[in-house]
């Protein structure tokens, strides 16, 4: 069973051609924490502020898809549109606030893609190839 479902796998990456991920999941961790007022001030007024600007410039150029934070949370949370791995890492990278987070970039695999993927490995298990 285990080397038919690997073939079933093996066949539908055959036919799905090159794997092209054009959607990303971006996260942040909460970033360092800050004692002094003056301290939290510069850092809003530098880097968080400016970083949210862009963010909403790369939202109404559909080059981030949907995105926020948990409420009362630091982190954030977005699904970005890229062409290429370099795009997106070129894109973060001139955020105010690249030096500020931890950036964790995860491809995602759209729900087309998925679906049909699933749908050639049940055509082939049922047909018994």
């Amino acid at each position: 069973m285990r080397t038919r479902l690997l073939s079933c796998l093996l066949l539908c990456l055959c036919l799905s051609g090159p794997a092209t991920a054009d959607l990303f999941l971006v996260t942040t961790n909460e970033g360092p924490g800050f004692a002094a007022p003056d301290e939290v001030a510069d850092v809003l007024e530098t880097g968080i502020l400016p970083t949210f600007d862009m963010l909403m410039e790369l939202k109404a150029k559909k080059k981030i898809v949907a995105g926020g934070l948990p409420a009362g949370s630091r982190t954030l949370y977005l699904i970005v549109e890229a062409g290429s791995h370099d795009e997106i890492d070129r894109m973060l990278r001139l955020l105010p606030a690249w030096g500020v987070f931890s950036w964790q970039v995860t491809p995602l695999q759209s729900l087309e893609g998925r679906a049909e993927m699933e749908r050639q490995i049940l055509k082939s298990l049922k047909s018994g190839s």
